[in-house]
């Protein structure tokens, strides 16, 4: 029932949540990212000569941020029971598939939501230093989490199709390399110049 594949991803996410814990990867992932959001906003985006109080350039470097750091947290989410034989241990207890699979995604995105929510320190920095808009704060701090749950699902994926961890990251961020790109303003004109003319003209 759905009741109960609920229970069983709550006692799988909080098993994940605490083998993060349990290691030094969690402190290390986010002292990285604590150190990198810091450096981004304020040294190579140039906040203090820009003299204007906002967080645009701070989630600007967001998607470039979790393409390496999440798929370091996810690739071992599957990888790593594949190879220690733990996977098919998992799957012969009364455990649904789809409950292992939510409880390890929530689990992987409640650290990245952890991780962000830590950045809070640079948004009592800009309040500081002048009258930033809130709204587009927070619509900033949603969209990043909801952006992180999108990696952590790529990297889940990668990682279950592979017992190694390496290449899982690899994988996890060539394909988040792509989504990013997909937007840029010269890849978006390159795959408007291949679109015939005659569907543009339809459409428009």
């Amino acid at each position: 029932s759905t009741m109960t594949t609920l229970c069983y991803s709550q006692v799988i996410a909080k098993r994940e949540w605490q083998s993060y814990f349990n290691s030094p990867v969690a402190y290390v992932f986010i002292v990285i990212f604590l150190a990198l959001s810091g450096f981004f906003t304020f040294q190579v985006s140039h906040f203090y000569e820009a003299g204007q109080a906002d967080l645009q350039d701070f989630f600007v470097w967001h998607p470039w941020l979790y393409l390496i750091l999440v798929p370091a947290v996810t690739m071992r989410s599957w990888a790593e029971e594949r190879r220690s034989g733990t996977m098919e241990l998992l799957l012969t207890l009364p455990i649904q598939p789809m409950a292992a699979i939510v409880g390890k995604f929530v689990a992987a995105w409640l650290f990245m939501g952890l991780a962000l929510l830590l950045t809070l320190p640079i948004v009592f920095t800009v309040n500081f230093l002048g009258e930033p808009d809130g709204g587009a704060i927070l619509c900033g701090y949603v969209g990043s989490f909801l952006m992180a749950g999108a990696y952590v699902a790529v990297g889940m994926f990668t990682s279950s199709l592979t017992r190694n961890q390496v290449i899982s990251f690899i994988l996890a961020v060539v394909i988040g390399l792509l989504l990013i790109l997909a937007g840029y303003p010269p890849v978006t004109e390159l795959l408007s110049s291949w679109a015939p003319a005659a569907a543009v003209d339809t459409i428009a």
